[in-house]
């Protein structure tokens, strides 16, 4: 299974208690961001730059349970910046795991050897570091030398402690198709729990625009994905990455996977920022989400990133028939 099974029916769970009390929009995933300072620059990184003038902010403990309170999302993804060098980290995951969220921690993962004994093992609780690549390839992005082999060294310490560990990748315009095969096997090798890959995300604050792809440039770089999908442990659904390499469509649930960062809650969605709002509910009924989207709004026009629509494929928007199915097999025997 690409996940615990408590966490499949707790996700199942909540989604029909929602449909059920008749709630047309409602949060899966929190994205929490309680600071933005890193120390690396990665190249497509946009947060470092669209803050920048408030990166040296960080969001208390106290303000982040606040927000998962309001929210009242079952998974909580810990992003940033970098979260592991922010201090009170293990005392907000240990709060999260007493409210019986699932945390995935959001990390470059050079800091997970020195940190790994602040956290205990659970299948609540993620490792999700990022890897672009092979050594020379994930250096040249993160624009630093030996970050791959510090990665490395992390998820093999978390996977002989017993932790959970998943990775997050991100395919941009030059990336080696062939090359993210070759990762996968050698991150299997290591143990991971799973891997997700994603089209690079467009934000305006990066100026390297050539990194980024188009829809057909994205639909040709994942033509191929059902292959991976059939032969390595990759956490997107099967619906997600049919729209990936371009089977279907599917409309942007942004309001699925919200940010709540050192502004407020971001909206209207993580790459784009027209507003922050004070509340979850604000972002929800403040926010014009028919303005935004394919063929509404030009900045979505080659956004099929993972946090707009895999939501969508979740929550069964622009189903067809067999998808159900499709997801359940998916999420009890992949």
């Amino acid at each position: 299974m690409p996940f615990p099974l408590s966490m499949t029916l707790t996700m199942s769970k909540y989604v029909m208690k929602n449909r059920l009390m008749g709630r047309e929009k409602f949060p899966l995933v929190l994205m929490l961001e309680p600071l933005h300072a890193c120390n690396l620059t990665c190249t497509g990184c946009g947060r470092i730059r669209e803050y920048k003038e408030t990166i040296k902010e960080t969001i208390p403990v106290e303000q982040c349970l606040g927000a998962v309170e309001d929210c009242g999302a079952p998974i909580v993804s810990i992003c940033g910046g970098e979260p592991m060098i922010w201090q009170p980290l293990d005392k907000l995951v240990t709060e999260l795991m007493n409210r019986k969220k699932f945390v995935y921690l959001c990390t470059n993962g050079m800091f997970i050897e020195k940190r790994l004994k602040e956290f205990q093992p659970s299948t609540r609780f993620f490792f999700n570091v990022h890897i672009d690549g092979l050594e020379k390839t994930h250096d040249i992005c993160v624009e630093r030398e030996g970050v791959f082999k510090a990665a490395v060294a992390g998820i093999k310490a978390a996977k002989a402690a017993g932790f959970m560990v998943c990775t997050n990748t991100t395919v941009y315009a030059e990336t080696d198709m062939g090359e993210i095969e070759a990762m996968l096997d050698y991150l299997q090798s290591l143990g991971c729990d799973g891997h997700m890959l994603s089209p690079a995300y467009s934000y305006s604050a990066v100026k390297t625009k050539e990194i980024f792809m188009d829809r057909a440039m994205i639909r040709d770089k994942f033509r191929d994905i059902d292959r991976l999908f059939n032969r390595y442990k990759l956490n997107s659904s099967p619906i997600y990455l049919e729209f990936l390499k371009g089977d279907r469509e599917l409309s942007c649930t942004a309001w699925g996977n919200p940010t709540y960062n050192t502004q407020g809650w971001k909206g209207p969605c993580y790459l784009m920022t027209d507003a922050h709002h004070e509340t979850y509910q604000q972002l929800i009924d403040n926010t014009p989400w028919e303005k935004y989207g394919y063929g509404k709004d030009p900045r979505c026009e080659n956004c099929m990133v993972h946090c707009g629509y895999e939501p969508s494929a979740a929550l069964g928007v622009n189903s067809k028939l067999g998808d159900t199915f499709k997801m359940m097999t998916w999420a009890l025997t992949s």
